[in-house]
């Protein structure tokens, strides 16, 4: 039953990091009244909590499959915990953003994770695996936005704290210093030394340079801007596009309209994953381009279904009608929870022995989008706070034809072998992947 432990440790650890990273978007208001900040600003604010992530989850995925999830996974939460603490008690708005910088790492939590169950799970099951993980773990945004701001309402009036937003830091800062603990206690880094010792072995720059620079890494990658990245956007800004865009000045209603986007991106992820699965195993084409790639050909229909609801989502904003944005950025949601699982499903799957090296290259870079999207969405060239969802939709078309391009029959087999940086192939003498 480890696996099954390893895969709830796992799940827990990253809903309650994922808490955590999106606590300050309930509270953007409160926070913008007390420091002063434009709705630009907190566009900023809203990016800065993806800084950190792309060197992040670049390194921490390297250093789980070098030294075990366990022990990195609890590192990570205990540090979190000790500034989210301290940036409760902080009156300068320079310090406090600096602080909640160091907060928002706790993102990078994600292909520790993702590494610590490859670990664990088979190769046929890897993509329901991976998608019940990064699916109920990236459902801790909407319950941030669900159950912070009714626990830590606009009237709060705490033993410690006045204002409800530092109380909800604070807090949340002491569970996730209790969850470091329980981690590192109970976590076990592989299913045997065997497997263990074949990813450390593998854990090295050479090996890192050489997945790093695979087609199959560098499309994967870009495909995690336009879906991961782009539900890290829509987590931080949907509570303030919804109250500014549509005068809903009501926080709570406003975050609980936001988290319906972030249930959907989250709770859908193991349906991406398990539809991967299953058309791996009964070899089924469902887009007959792609002959053969049936993973692939999952992934591909999702990344085109994004980009066609979030121009649904500008055409939906224009119609003045709250109910129709909602609505549409569930689907929204749902694409990414698509896209997501099925990027997942292939990226241990290809390099089942550096999963964590290649899961930190994906994810670091698909955060990308996590900093980039907010700053279009708030833009002040913009003439209606509506139009940002189809300038990025418009963005994400170069990654649809790159993922046409090496998912077609010819490439795809050998996208874990050749790459952009020697094309013939040539590498260490056994590719990591390999078991």
């Amino acid at each position: 039953m480890t696996k099954y432990r390893t895969l709830l440790l796992a799940t827990v650890g990253f809903n309650f990091s994922f808490l955590i990273w999106f606590s300050f978007a309930p509270f953007t208001g409160g926070m913008a009244e007390e420091f002063g900040l434009s709705t630009a600003e907190i566009g900023v604010l809203a990016s800065s909590a993806i800084w950190m992530a792309p060197f992040g989850r670049i390194l921490t995925g390297w250093l789980s499959d070098k030294f075990g999830a366990p022990v990195i996974f609890s590192i990570v939460l205990a540090y979190v915990g000790v500034f989210s603490i301290a940036s409760a008690f902080i009156q300068s708005y320079s310090l406090f953003f600096a602080s909640r910088l160091i907060v928002a790492t706790a993102g990078i939590t994600f292909v520790i994770g993702i590494q610590h169950v490859a670990e664990w799970f088979e190769e046929e099951n890897l993509g329901l695996a991976e998608g019940i993980y990064a699916g109920v773990g990236n459902a801790g945004a909407a319950a941030g936005a669900l159950v912070l701001p009714r626990v830590f309402g606009a009237d709060w009036s705490g033993p410690l704290f006045a204002t409800n937003w530092r109380a909800a830091f604070f807090y949340t800062g002491i569970i996730s210093i209790l969850l470091a603990g329980v981690y590192y206690v109970f976590g076990e880094a592989a299913k045997s030394e065997e497997k263990r010792q074949a990813t450390k072995e593998n854990a090295t720059f050479k090996g890192w340079v050489y997945t790093a620079t695979r087609y199959g890494t560098v499309v994967l990658a870009a495909a995690y801007i336009m879906s991961f990245g782009l539900e890290l956007s829509m987590n931080g800004w949907l509570a303030t596009y919804y109250r500014e865009g549509f005068d809903t000045q009501n926080l709570v209603l406003a975050s609980t309209f936001a988290a319906t986007f972030s249930i959907a991106a989250g709770l859908l992820r193991p349906f991406g994953g398990y539809i991967s699965d299953l058309l791996a195993r009964t070899e089924t084409d469902i887009l007959p381009f792609f002959r053969g790639q049936y993973r692939e050909q999952w992934t591909f229909l999702g990344l085109c279904f994004i980009v066609v609801t979030m121009f649904g989502m500008t055409l939906a904003g224009l119609s003045g009608v709250v109910v129709n944005a909602v609505v549409v950025g569930f689907l929204v949601g749902a694409g990414c929870a698509w896209a997501e699982g099925a990027i997942f499903a292939q990226v241990p799957a290809m390099f089942p022995n550096s999963s964590g090296a290649v899961a930190g290259i994906v994810g670091g870079v698909g955060t990308v989008g996590g900093i980039v999207y907010p700053l279009v969405y708030a833009a002040p060239w913009l003439s209606s706070l509506h139009l940002g969802y189809s300038i990025v939709a418009a963005s994400m078309l170069p990654i649809v034809l790159l993922a046409a391009w090496v998912f077609q029959p010819s490439i795809a087999p050998v996208a874990n072998s050749a790459g952009v940086l020697d094309e013939a192939g040539e590498g260490p003498s056994a590719t990591p992947g390999d078991d």
